[in-house]
């Protein structure tokens, strides 16, 4: 079962439509029972990042996942996702993340010609190829919605990249926790087979 984070957040009936085209049962969930007992959790999500943590406080879902990560339980953050995972952002100043992973979330810097958000299709390059992308080329199109980006702190957990006036650490991989800045779900078989390749990992592997 992979459990779906609920915390009022944009995006999750499109990553539960992508996880049952694959045959995957899944829960969409506030429950902490329920995500603890998950085999995989999912914390999707569009929207603000202040709005975000405020919701995940409010439910008391920051230390369920917290708990989860510790737990050892495959988990995977998607675009908003991702970017909780991490310090702070750049949106909204004086806002902590969750600090699971150490990394700062910046605006996409102003360049003419590009266009803020970032809505589109780029391709990927794997500078630490990671368990999401076994099987995917080098140079695959992803589709990413976004007006900030991760510049992690440690560039051995991050293992694909792409060029938007800046280098976007694109995904992330640490022991259990995965992250994609980018929409799997809205990745065609691109994606498909990063959530593919996300729902084989298994807990004992840890």
């Amino acid at each position: 079962m992979i459990a779906i984070i609920d915390y009022d957040a944009g995006n999750l009936k499109s990553v539960e439509k992508a996880l049952a085209k694959m045959g995957e049962q899944t829960i969409v969930t506030r429950n902490p029972q329920e995500i603890l007992s998950a085999d995989h959790v999912i914390l999707p999500g569009v929207g603000s990042f202040a709005d975000a943590m405020e919701n995940l406080k409010k439910y008391q879902l920051d230390a369920v996942i917290h708990e989860a990560v510790e737990k050892k339980i495959p988990f995977l953050g998607i675009c908003l996702g991702l970017q909780l995972l991490f310090e702070s952002s750049e949106e909204s100043k004086g806002v902590e993340g969750l600090n699971i992973l150490p990394g700062k979330i910046l605006r996409i810097p102003n360049k003419e010609g590009l266009k803020i958000p970032h809505i589109g299709w780029n391709s990927l390059n794997f500078p630490n190829k990671g368990r999401l992308f076994e099987g995917i080329d080098e140079e695959a199109y992803v589709y990413f919605v976004h007006s900030y980006y991760l510049k992690a702190d440690d560039p051995k957990i991050v293992t694909a990249t792409t060029q938007y006036g800046t280098t976007i650490h694109a995904s992330v991989e640490y022991k259990n926790v995965f992250a994609c800045q980018f929409h799997p779900e809205k990745s065609s078989d691109v994606g498909l087979r990063i959530l593919k390749n996300f729902a084989s990992v298994r807990k004992e592997e840890f």
